[in-house]
């Protein structure tokens, strides 16, 4: 790849796009950034706090200006948090400034994947997991679809696989 062009991780929770996105970066010699961690950092705060302090509106604003901001660097390769595509700007931003893929999983696979993690609150305090993140996929699911340049399923991959793949798919998108 003569030019490094900016490459866009979306999909739902749990659909591994930390994870793929570290691996990628790696096999493209590319920064990786990841835009829940950059907000963290930002705010000196974790995630769940800033849910708790400013709702989950709070958070988006931020979320909404960090990935703006992040989407105008060069030759990066950006984890988005599964609910950034909400913002009709977030999406524009991110179709417009790179390759966008959408890394689709089931929601067995998520509930699966995020029944131990504490880190997400969306699913803090709910009764019924699934049906949470369910809820969500009818909703987020079309907006992934609408920006993705690529979909990849990511339920039965290793991280590294996926990366690999990923990479042939990115010179023939350029090709």
């Amino acid at each position: 790849m003569a030019e490094k062009r900016n490459i866009f991780l979306v999909g739902p929770m749990g659909a591994g796009k930390s994870t793929i996105g570290r691996q990628l970066a790696q096999l493209l010699n590319m920064e990786f950034i990841d835009s829940d961690n950059e907000i963290e950092q930002r705010a000196g705060a974790d995630i769940s706090w800033i849910f708790d302090i400013e709702g989950e509106a709070g958070f988006r604003k931020r979320e909404a200006r960090v990935i703006n901001e992040l989407t105008q660097k060069q030759g990066i390769v950006l984890s988005t948090g599964g609910g950034s595509i909400v913002s009709k700007e977030t999406r524009n931003h991110l179709s417009a400034r790179g390759i966008v893929i959408y890394l689709q999983t089931t929601v067995d696979k998520q509930f699966e994947r995020t029944q131990r993690d504490k880190k997400r609150p969306l699913l803090q305090g709910v009764d019924d997991t699934r049906q949470v993140l369910e809820e969500l996929a009818k909703i987020r699911n079309p907006l992934y679809e609408e920006i993705a340049d690529i979909t990849l399923p990511t339920d039965e991959q290793s991280a590294k696989l996926m990366a690999s793949h990923i990479v042939e798919l990115i010179d023939n998108f350029n090709g």
